[in-house]
């Protein structure tokens, strides 16, 4: 093949490549063979044969894939942190809005900051409107509050 065509397509794969990794955004899976592809571009151009190009290809997205797999498993394995969607809830103080009614078997209303949210209470005490609460953990959408303000 002509080592001018070679260089196109080099340069579209790396493209195709690098697209793709951000579309398939947190996989790093991607990514190494784009630096590869993108080292073959760069060795195209400078008008090395495709012997060359196919080499530089193949060790540099085999040092990216190393590189950049741990650190993919690492970010994987990690989840979010405290501060970070549901979990930045826990600690906050908030106020029962609406009591919870056993007998039906509907969920209290809690007001978190700025937020509404379901809630029940973490321990044995029932929850009634006005009272101050904080907030246990988060299960799916509802909140587990314990009660912080002292009964009359």
């Amino acid at each position: 093949m002509d080592p001018e065509v070679w260089r196109w397509i080099w340069l579209g794969v790396a493209a195709l490549l690098l697209v793709g990794e951000i579309l398939l955004t947190g996989s790093f899976f991607l990514l190494p063979f784009g630096a590869g592809a993108a080292a073959a571009t760069i060795v195209a151009f400078a008008g090395a044969e495709a012997t060359w190009q196919w080499l530089a290809f193949v060790v540099v997205s085999a040092v990216a894939f190393a590189g950049l797999r741990p650190m993919a498993r690492r970010m994987a394995s990690e989840g979010n942190p405290i501060g970070v969607g549901a979990g930045r809830l826990i600690g906050e103080a908030g106020v029962v809005t609406a009591a919870p009614d056993p007998a039906t078997g509907r969920l209290g209303t809690v007001r978190i900051g700025r937020e509404n949210w379901h809630a029940e209470s973490d321990d044995e005490y029932e929850l009634t409107a006005g009272e101050s609460v904080e907030v246990v953990r988060i299960e799916g959408t509802r909140a587990l509050v314990r009660r912080t303000t002292p009964t009359q």
